[in-house]
């Protein structure tokens, strides 16, 4: 029999990404609301409303009903099975899918009360270039908590946990099966999609989808070769085929003779580079006598390369999409005529709304 995909909610770990990392260690989906006690007992949603208005008594009263809403969902609506989305801060290319496997519960991580489910991370770094720009967008949702439901999105984020890619905007033709030929159907009726979103990360995502679509493969290199010429460093490209673990070498001054002098390697991969091509690129430093190392992985890292990393911050840079799209913002008035005609850009102001 046909079973109907599990519903989808974006679970957010913290306003700047503090709880990703102790989320995808612990297996765990870890919110904020510190100020809220916990919710074991509060199974209604007025016993949430109480809770939360008693540990909020100050705020307004528009925001203790958002807060309020939220933590209901987290605590009585996400059921083992359901699909949970965490769109990662940290490591802000990337978004983590994984499967609820126990609900709600107050507990102790890393020493501190929090309000938690368990979650089984299946992919925990998907390349947001992965999703289509409709899932972008529900993803870019202001709440910390909230259903994702549009164009199909319990199907599409089913398909993305088994590997497949993002099947696109369609009709979830399980949806118009007779209930009686469905399984696993949540046990009310889909509440309304978060309609606030984060602008910015949407025109950001939409640009560099256009980056991805105009830069693939080794004009990705020619991109991020541009780049390094417009922040002042003068450099070679390897030519394709071989080249020794280095696509670019850059250094600054007359003829490139000036240090500090840098390599580089491209990867213009949808999946992420583990830590045997990053130690690779370290180990051709010597080999070109550079004192410095950037790699670029358009689909991001593995945990084990941002571990590694850290540890080797004064010598070493990693560029996922983020990084290289910042990069690209930062010095766009100085690319060559050439790279803005393949990808004009403009700037815009728009105004902040404080609430």
């Amino acid at each position: 029999m046909t079973t109907t995909p599990p519903p989808v909610y974006l679970c957010r770990a913290g306003k700047d990404g503090e709880d990703e990392d102790a989320a995808l260690e612990h297996g765990r989906a870890i919110i904020g609301f510190r100020d809220v006690p916990d919710l074991t007992q509060a199974t209604s949603q007025d016993a949430v409303d109480k809770a939360v208005q008693s540990a909020m008594s100050g705020a307004a009263e528009g925001t203790v009903n958002a807060y309020a809403k939220q933590l209901h969902k987290f605590r009585s609506h996400i059921k083992v099975g359901h699909t949970i989305a965490l769109p990662l801060k940290n490591r802000s290319g990337q978004v983590a899918l994984g499967t609820c496997t126990r609900e709600y519960a107050y507990e102790e991580i890393n020493g501190e009360k929090r309000h938690t489910i368990g979650v089984n991370w299946i992919r925990p770094d998907i390349s947001r270039t992965s999703f289509e720009q409709d899932m972008l967008y529900s993803l870019g949702a202001f709440s910390t908590i909230c259903r994702i439901s549009r164009n199909g999105a319990a199907a599409r984020f089913a398909a993305m946990l088994q590997g497949q890619p993002d099947p696109g905007p369609a009709e979830d033709l399980l949806a118009t099966l007779p209930p009686a030929k469905r399984e696993n159907q949540p046990e009310t009726e889909p509440e309304p999609e978060e309609t606030h979103f984060d602008l910015a990360q949407a025109a950001h995502d939409q640009i560099s989808a256009a980056v991805r679509a105009r830069f693939r493969d080794h004009d990705m290199e020619r991109l991020v070769e541009a780049i390094l010429e417009a922040q002042g460093y003068e450099t070679e490209r390897a030519p394709k085929g071989a080249d020794g673990g280095v696509d670019i070498v850059a250094g600054r001054g007359p003829l490139g003779f000036d240090g500090p002098h840098l390599i580089v390697q491209v990867k213009a991969w949808e999946g992420t580079a583990d830590v045997e091509v990053y130690r690779s690129l370290r180990g051709a430093m010597r080999s070109f006598n550079a004192s410095r190392a950037l790699l670029v992985c358009w689909g991001g890292f593995t945990r084990a390369v941002y571990r590694e990393a850290r540890a080797n911050w004064t010598d070493t840079r990693l560029w996922s999409q983020t990084e290289l799209v910042q990069a690209l913002y930062e010095v766009y008035d100085k690319l060559p005529e050439s790279i803005r005609a393949e990808l004009p850009l403009k700037r815009i102001w728009t105004l902040v709304n404080d609430a």
